[in-house]
């Protein structure tokens, strides 16, 4: 459903401001090359955290079983 959506919002941007759709069509790709470093990052974080949480709550956990 989503990339239906996306397809139609480029098809109306392509018939109001082809010029603009075309830019859209090549810097998309460029864009989400340079976004994975950052999605990485954030997956390194949110793993880092989890593991965090876990060592906290252990002796918790310990406990209550």
């Amino acid at each position: 459903m989503k990339l239906l959506l996306s397809l139609l919002l480029w098809t109306l941007l392509l018939a109001l401001c082809w010029p603009l759709a075309l830019l859209f069509l090549v810097a998309f790709p460029l864009l989400w090359l340079l976004a994975i470093p950052f999605r990485i990052v954030g997956s390194l974080i949110e793993a880092v955290l989890a593991l965090v949480r876990g060592l906290l709550l252990l002796p918790a956990r310990m406990l209550g079983a």
